[in-house]
């Protein structure tokens, strides 16, 4: 293995909002063309540079043995990934063409149909749509619903912290990465309505989610599809605006490399940020939800032999992709002023909500580091705001980090009630050897100000004694009264018996 070259990068997108572009003609590039076993692999698109920008999210996925390089290793899995970012989705493109010629309103009915009553009951299907199907109805990966399921089941039991730096990553990919960002500036949905474009993304993300969300009947694989038609919509309508000049440096908009890359990033992330902060997770885990998204993948129009087979090759992916994401494009800072016309406000009700902001950056440093959060702001509003970004991440970093993963990495998980250590897998008792019981401080104790002052006592407090009748002791009681069965100093659930 040798280690990859980095390329001179130049951005080139100029993004005119709100004017119409002329179609190029449709000439053919020496690269626009679909993979097949055997054929000599494209290098990456001259835009897939190496950069520091997305160092803090990588570092998270060193997991599985793995170690952090500046420059990724290149391997065989990481040369495919550069080969896709020339090509699409083979089968649902071929389907957007053919609804050029039978109408789209005509194609869509074909392909609803076709969704609830299988492709039979489609007359005059072209065969575009058949092999389409054909694809979704026998898939290349076997669809296994109970090791889906385990899949799932390891994915949902991650943290609410970790899936917030999912989504956190997740969020920058579109607005800062290079390839994600023009392709979503360019479509005009983040820019005319953000806050709508973003509930839909996370809805569908809720969705798959779902026990039994991938089988062939439900409806959200039916949606899946219907997405996986819109994005082809949208590769064919920038492939033909944009040209072969900004394919010839970009690649494909909405690759194939990149949906995979999401997917990996969307199923691991999670599962590596719990076990780089303590909560270890086994490789047997990660192989598990990799292949609870890789099927989320594979529908979502993946082709079979990008899809990683086991996590180390998902991670050595995810990084390349991650490495090479470059960015920000132009499109970043139109679709983040049309995000922040709220803070623009030069009042006082604008200076707090801007000033309100700064925790919530803080919090995204803290997960994609601040680099990345600067990029995203630098010509927002928000500029004066995300200044205590690099204060607010390090102080939600360094405090009790080290001592919270030596404790978490002890902790059993909810579905083994085992504890895992550098020494390998023990039961509960790990815990009694980490968590020492804290040396008892009198309250009265808390009160010293001053080493010659004496320390003020509470006139309410009183020594603990344990009542006559119940020999149970409460908390500040020194006589115990009882009023029927209950002790009127009752704190701790002193009873008559």
């Amino acid at each position: 293995m040798k280690p990859m070259v980095t390329q001179d990068f130049r951005n080139v997108d100029t993004p005119i909002v709100g004017s119409s572009v002329p179609v190029a003609p449709d000439v053919g590039h020496p690269n626009d063309y679909y993979f097949r076993p055997g054929m000599p692999q494209r290098p990456a698109p001259p835009r897939a540079v190496i950069t520091t920008l997305w160092d803090t999210p990588r570092q998270d996925t060193v997991v599985l043995g793995r170690r952090f390089h500046q420059v990724p290793v290149e391997t065989d899995v990481t040369r495919m990934f550069a080969d896709h970012m020339w090509q699409g989705d083979e089968p649902m493109d071929a389907v957007v063409r053919s609804f050029r010629h039978i109408g789209a309103q005509q194609g869509r009915e074909m392909l609803d149909r076709a969704l609830d009553e299988g492709i039979d009951t489609v007359d005059d299907a072209p065969n575009e749509l058949r092999a389409l199907f054909d694809q979704l109805d026998n898939p290349a990966i076997p669809y296994d619903p109970a090791r889906w399921e385990h899949g799932r089941q390891i994915w949902i039991s991650s943290s609410y912290a970790a899936k917030l730096g999912m989504m956190v990553g997740d969020f920058f990919g579109s607005f800062v990465g290079d390839d994600v960002a023009s392709a979503t500036g360019a479509t005009g949905r983040f820019v005319k309505d953000p806050y709508r474009r973003f509930l839909e993304t996370n809805a569908w993300f809720r969705n798959v989610t779902y026990r039994s969300a991938m089988d062939r009947c439900s409806p959200m694989f039916k949606d899946t599809v219907r997405v996986r038609l819109m994005h082809a919509q949208v590769r064919a309508g920038l492939r033909r605006s944009w040209g072969d000049e900004h394919f010839a440096h970009h690649g494909n908009p909405i690759s194939n490399a990149m949906m995979m890359g999401a997917a990996v990033t969307f199923g691991l992330t999670p599962l590596a940020i719990d076990h780089t902060h303590g909560r270890r997770r086994s490789s047997e885990d990660f192989d598990a939800a990799l292949y609870y998204w890789a099927y989320i993948a594979y529908v979502f129009g993946v082709a079979e032999e990008l899809i990683p087979r086991n996590a180390v090759d998902a991670f050595e992916a995810a990084d390349y992709m991650g490495a090479t994401a470059g960015g920000p494009p132009a499109w970043t800072a139109v679709m983040a002023d049309a995000a922040t016309t709220a803070f623009a406000d030069q009042t006082t009700t604008g200076s707090i909500r801007r000033a309100l902001t700064a925790p919530i950056l803080g919090l995204m440093a803290c997960y994609v580091g601040e680099p990345l959060v600067r990029a995203l702001l630098q010509t927002t509003p928000l500029t004066t705001a995300h200044s205590a970004t690099r204060y607010l991440a390090q102080g939600v970093q360094r405090p009790g980090l080290t001592q919270r993963s030596l404790l978490r990495g002890a902790r059993p998980t909810p579905r083994s009630g085992l504890a895992t250590t550098q020494e390998g897998t023990q039961r509960r008792p790990v815990l009694a050897a980490i968590r020492q019981p804290r040396p008892h401080r009198s309250r009265t104790t808390r009160h010293h100000r001053h080493p010659l002052r004496p320390p003020r006592r509470n006139p309410q407090h009183r020594a603990r004694v344990p009542c006559p009748i119940t020999r149970r002791t409460c908390l500040s009681a020194r006589r115990h009264r009882h009023v029927g069965t209950r002790c009127t100093f009752e704190t701790l659930g002193c009873r008559l018996l």
